[in-house]
């Protein structure tokens, strides 16, 4: 097969390890940042005349790439699709906007009703793909529209109803790129906003690590009755997975729930350290823990688990 034309910005063999927190995994076969959503359906529709996969990268804190790397064509969001914008009572940003810089621009503001994001180290886009929450808040319940670019170049609006919002999951198609997003909010005291956006950094700051190469929640939290209302954490915890290690990745000891690199992880011991801490906690509590990282290329995740 003769070498493909490349779109002015697409590049090949790019390293993407950079662009998770976590800091492993190989390159893209093509790789392009996207500064418009007229750039980025462009690109979209240039990846299905070629029969390329699409993915995308953002704050990569929920993110594993696979060690032998990613077929396809990867795209940043950035520039016009990283902005966020106040309209009254409304914001309005980016796909690749980062969630804790929309949180604290709704404080500046004295909007109230997003102060949640401030712990979620990622992007919007990738915050609406999965119905991103954390103490208490939930972004479905603030989310009026997104606009989606699909894998054939067109620009759909959607509303929350549409997405299909469950735990930790929407119906967003494999493909399927949220390129802005817009949220309702209600009026409030900055003060007090800003108040309560430092307290949540505070309390995650006490109790998850940071300042290391790691990313978020790895499993998400069991609704099964066996787990007896413990989260993922303390059960990891519990079946004696805190500081455990398998290579270069390590379960935190500040937070079991959480994986570290501690040095040269690759992706592979990572996912091997994920399934000896799912497994022990099957063993120990009858409990099957549902991974939460959302993976780039073909991750060896065991065949058994519910992706």
């Amino acid at each position: 097969m003769p070498p493909r034309t490349l779109p002015e910005g697409v590049v090949p063999d790019h390293p993407l390890a950079r662009y998770t927190t976590v800091r492993a995994g190989g390159a893209a076969e093509y790789f392009a940042r996207a500064p418009s959503e007229a750039a980025l359906a462009a690109l979209a529709a240039w990846a299905r005349e070629e029969a390329l996969e699409v993915g995308v990268v953002g704050s990569g804190s929920n993110l594993l790439v696979a060690d032998e790397g990613v077929r396809g064509l990867v795209i940043k969001l950035e520039k016009d699709l990283s902005q966020i914008e106040l309209d009254g009572h409304r914001i309005r940003c980016g796909g690749g906007a980062r969630l804790p810089a929309v949180a604290a621009k709704a404080a500046q503001a004295g909007l109230s009703g997003l102060e949640f994001g401030v712990n979620i180290p990622g992007t919007v886009g990738g915050a609406v793909r999965m119905n991103a929450n954390a103490y208490g808040g939930e972004l479905a319940r603030v989310l009026d529209w997104v606009k989606v670019v699909t894998p054939d170049g067109r620009i759909d609006e959607r509303t929350p109803e549409e997405l299909g919002f469950a735990y930790r999951r929407s119906n967003l198609a494999p493909g399927e790129i949220v390129a802005r997003a817009a949220f309702t909010l209600e009026p409030a005291q900055s003060a007090e906003v800003k108040a309560t956006l430092a307290a949540m950094r505070a309390r995650r700051k006490a109790a998850q690590p940071s300042g290391i190469k790691t990313f978020g929640s790895t499993f998400k939290n069991p609704d099964d009755p066996r787990a007896e209302g413990r989260t993922a954490g303390q059960l990891l915890d519990a079946a004696g997975c805190r500081g455990l290690e398998v290579g270069g990745a390590r379960f935190s000891l500040k937070h079991a729930n959480f994986v570290e690199n501690t040095g040269e992880a690759t992706t592979a011991d990572i996912v091997a350290l994920m399934a000896e801490g799912r497994r022990r906690v099957r063993e120990r509590f009858g409990v099957t823990l549902e991974a939460e990282v959302q993976a780039l290329g073909p991750v060896a995740f065991p065949a058994d688990w519910e992706r």
